[in-house]
């Protein structure tokens, strides 16, 4: 899963104040009438009053941290999978949810990329642990059963981040009828 999306604001998408260190803003995966996803940032104190463009796939609350200004601008301007997962379930950010069914879908299609790797079980909050294999980070990730309506819910959040799976041929064209002996 790889589109491309803008990197995180700088500034408040409701007021337009630049962010601060360790401010804590609100973050949304929105997808508008057009099929454009954009992500929304807006300083917590002033998300009441941010406005979605259209259907909202996730949202969270981090603290901001300036970026580096060194890294590849081409490569952050794609959300992949590993991206989005690593935003999710960074410690720093506050689950809700629709991040956590996120985070533990993408934890599951990450370790079957390798990307990940299952180190168990946590015992003091019953989470899995999963190790990114490129930093060596370890992950908290919510235990959730997967239930048909965890899929159901899953698949609802993806269409609106990667939109409508095309839909195969219904039904094979007609055969004319043989004839009659």
């Amino acid at each position: 899963m790889e589109m491309n999306l803008q990197p995180r604001a700088s500034v408040c998408f409701v007021s337009g104040k630049p962010f601060a260190e360790g401010d804590r803003v609100t973050s949304m995966l929105v997808r508008a009438e057009d099929g454009a996803v954009a992500r929304q940032d807006a300083l917590e104190s002033e998300s009441g009053a941010l406005v979605p463009t259209g259907f909202v796939a996730c949202r969270w609350v981090q603290v901001y941290k300036p970026q580096a200004r060194d890294g590849d601008s081409e490569r952050e301007l794609k959300l992949t999978a590993e991206s989005l997962f690593l935003t999710l379930a960074d410690p720093s950010t506050e689950p809700s949810p629709e991040t956590e069914r996120l985070v533990r879908f993408l934890a599951l299609m990450l370790e079957r990329k390798r990307l990940l790797r299952p180190r168990g079980r946590s015992a003091e909050s019953g989470r899995d642990l999963y190790e990114h294999a490129r930093t060596k980070q370890v992950f908290e990730v919510p235990a959730i059963e997967l239930t048909p309506e965890f899929f159901a819910a899953v698949r609802e959040q993806l269409t609106v981040l990667v939109g409508e799976p095309r839909q195969a041929a219904t039904a094979a064209p007609e055969q004319p009828a043989a004839p009659a002996a």
